[in-house]
């Protein structure tokens, strides 16, 4: 998933002077974005008051939308590198083409994987025809130095392990939960998992005391060790919980993110993370005018061009809130 912010504004992220090393309750607020010709998303990574939750560097939440006579997704192929995409849907189905010859159509509840590594390009597309109504998530995992520049590649993985509990069904999107491995290729300690409780569920969740945590709600109302949180909003933990208490008020869903604190000090802009500004300006100048990303074949419609960098130079400062 494209940054489609034609006044895209670098954010700095990263480094461990701002994690939370103890239990908290910050509930973030998403910013609203439009996304293509058609789709807007509400944002709540990167945020005013947090930047990343582990490697997790960039959340979008979207729909659900009723997209029966409108085109839905098309974002044309644009630029990654330094990063992993991660597309999960709840509704709906999404065309994945990548620069690698990566095609794949992506439906509820499986895992599109893109590892950017040090340079890919790729389109995402409702296919046509498509259904009615179109929901999830688009997320971006920061990859550390030492892998950073690895080979691109992309993975499908249509069935993922689950974790049940009464009133509960967790699929595993990335990591480890509570015994159970996903297969999607990972470079930090990290996890990612799909909720789904049943109205009345009452239970409390494993965790890892040594990863920082965040709770996205994608439907309905669960209290989060006491919070409300209501759809497109996202919850943030902190670190230091081996449990985390969770209530339906309703059948509902929720993405739980985690890591271990990211050390590393980055620069995220527009839809490259890198570590100075240097990189990112030759990244900008190379999508432009090079086969660096290579290309996207079979999409209908040129690629995206590049926002103007903003004045001045770029720089890494660890965790900003």
């Amino acid at each position: 998933m494209s940054n489609l912010d034609r006044q895209a504004a670098p954010s700095v992220c990263g480094g461990r002077g701002f994690v939370v090393a103890e239990p908290v309750r910050e509930l973030l607020s998403p910013r609203r974005v439009l996304l293509g010709e058609s789709t807007e998303v509400r944002r709540l990574l990167p945020n005013l008051g947090r930047r990343m939750v582990g490697a997790w560097a960039f959340v979008d939440h979207y729909g659900p939308d009723d997209i029966a006579d409108e085109p839905g997704m098309q974002v044309p192929p644009h630029p990654h590198m330094g990063l992993q995409t991660v597309s999960w849907l709840h509704q709906g189905e999404v065309l994945h083409r990548d620069s690698t010859g990566g095609l794949a159509t992506i439906r509820p509840r499986e895992l599109g994987l893109m590892t950017s590594g040090r340079a890919i390009s790729h389109s995402e597309e409702s296919p046509r025809p498509h259904a009615r109504f179109l929901h999830g998530a688009q997320l971006w995992v920061a990859l550390p130095d030492s892998h950073r520049n690895v080979e691109p590649h992309f993975q499908h993985h249509p069935v993922l392990p689950t974790v049940t509990a009464p009133g509960l069904s967790a699929t595993v999107i990335l990591g480890t939960l509570d015994g159970a491995t996903s297969p999607g290729t990972t470079y930090t300690p990290i996890v990612g998992a799909d909720l789904t409780l049943t109205r009345g569920a009452d239970l409390r969740l494993p965790l890892d005391p040594d990863f920082e945590y965040a709770v996205l709600s994608m439907s309905g109302e669960t209290h989060v060790d006491g919070v409300p949180v209501l759809p497109g909003s996202m919850l943030y933990l902190g670190c230091g919980r081996t449990g985390l208490p969770l209530r339906a008020e309703s059948d509902a869903a929720l993405m739980l993110l985690g890591g271990e604190p990211f050390e590393e000090e980055l620069i995220m802009w527009w839809n490259f993370i890198a570590r100075s500004n240097d990189e990112i300006t030759q990244a900008r100048s190379d999508w432009m005018t090079t086969t660096r990303f290579g290309e996207v074949h079979g999409y209908d419609g040129g690629p995206l061009a590049a926002p103007e960098l903003p004045p001045g130079a770029l720089k890494k400062r660890g965790r900003v809130r």
